[in-house]
C-alpha cells in the first residue's frame, strides 16, 4: 500500500488527534522502520505520522521519585544528560554499545522500546531499572495517559500493548536507592555495530559483599527479553562468594529459553549466560 497521507504535527494533542484515524504509521527516527520496510518485514500504513517535530517528546526531566524521559529523545541525548549519567549509568553502559554515532544520533528510546526486539539494546538495562512506559491517547477528544511496566508492555518479537491509537510518549524510571549497582554485558561479532547474541543486566544495592533489591535481566534469549527471577532469589541477600556466583550463573542458564539463528545456537546462548553471568559477578564481587 502506498503512502497517501503525510502528517508532521508539531503538538502532542494534535498527533493524538491524527491517531484516531485509521492505518497510520508512526515514524520517530526511523533507523528500524526504514530498513524493516525497504526489506518488506514492515508495511507503511496509508497515513505515515512524523512525530518527530513535538518538542515535549525531547525532554529528560524530574518525576517524582523518578525521571521522565520523552520518547523521541535520542541515543546521543541520553549520553549526554546529567539526569542519565547521575543515577542512570547501566543505561549509559548500553548505549556506549549502541550501533555507531550516526544512528545514536537518530535512534529513539521509544522507537527502540517499541521495536520491541528480543535482542533490543536499552531493553536490558530498562528492565534491570524496572522502567515504566507511559501511553497517552486521545479517544473522546480527551487526553487519557498510562503508564505500563516494560516487562509487561513487550509481549513478543515486534509485539506490543500499545493499541493503534496510543503513543508511547515516554519512559519512566524510579531513581535506583543509594548503593545500587548495575552492570550491562553484550556479547556479538562486533562491540556495538552488530545485533547482540545475548545481553546481560546485573543490578542491586551493594552493601559489603551482598546485594539486595537483585534484578538480572537478559537479552535475545527468549521471545521477549527477560528477567531471571529464579536466580535473582538465589542472589538475593546473598555473600558474593565462588559458590553462590555459581549457583546464580547456573540458575540463569536453566531459565533462558533461547532459539538457534544466525548469531548462535541456543546451546552457545545458554553457556554465554552462565559464563557471562558468573564473570560480571566475579568482577563485582572483586571492586
Amino acid at each position: 500500500m502506498s503512502i497517501e497521507q503525510y502528517w508532521a504535527p508539531q503538538t502532542l494533542p494534535e498527533a493524538l488527534e491524527h491517531l484516531r484515524a485509521k492505518d497510520v504509521t508512526i515514524l520517530a527516527g526511523g533507523t528500524d522502520l526504514m530498513v524493516q520496510s525497504h526489506a518488506g518485514r514492515t508495511k507503511l500504513g496509508s497515513t505515515l505520522l512524523n512525530i518527530r517535530r513535538i518538542g515535549e517528546l525531547h525532554t529528560i526531566e524530574p518525576d517524582g521519585e523518578g525521571v521522565r524521559i520523552g520518547a523521541l529523545c535520542t541515543i546521543s541525548d541520553l549520553q549526554r544528560d546529567p539526569l542519565i549519567k547521575q543515577h542512570f549509568d547501566i543505561l549509559l553502559q548500553a548505549c556506549d554499545h549502541f550501533a555507531s554515532d550516526q544512528l545514536r544520533n537518530s535512534a529513539t528510546l521509544g522507537g527502540n522500546v517499541c521495536n520491541a526486539s528480543p535482542a533490543g539494546d536499552t531493553l536490558v538495562p530498562l528492565l534491570v531499572l524496572d522502567a515504566q512506559v507511559e501511553l497517552q491517547s486521545k479517544p473522546n477528544g480527551s487526553v487519557q495517559t498510562r503508564r505500563v511496566p516494560l516487562a509487561e508492555f513487550v509481549t513478543g518479537p515486534g509485539k506490543t500493548l500499545r493499541s493503534a491509537h496510543e503513543l508511547v510518549t515516554a519512559l519512566w524510571l524510579p531513581i535506583p536507592k543509594p548503593g545500587f549497582v548495575g552492570r550491562f554485558y553484550k556479547f556479538g561479532t562486533r562491540p556495538a555495530l552488530d545485533i547482540s547474541a545475548i545481553s546481560i543486566g546485573i543490578g542491586g544495592v551493594r552493601v559489603g559483599q551482598t546485594l539486595t533489591d537483585v534484578r538480572l535481566a537478559y537479552g535475545a534469549v527468549a521471545a521477549t527479553p527477560m528477567r531471571c527471577k529464579g536466580a535473582e532469589a538465589v542472589l538475593e541477600g546473598q555473600t558474593l562468594d565462588e559458590r553462590t556466583m555459581q549457583t546464580v550463573a547456573a540458575t540463569a542458564r536453566d531459565e533462558v529459553h533461547p532459539i538457534d539463528d544466525v548469531r548462535a545456537s541456543a546451546w552457545y546462548r545458554r553457556e554465554l549466560v552462565h559464563n557471562m553471568t558468573l564473570r560480571m559477578l566475579q568482577d563485582e564481587s572483586q571492586t
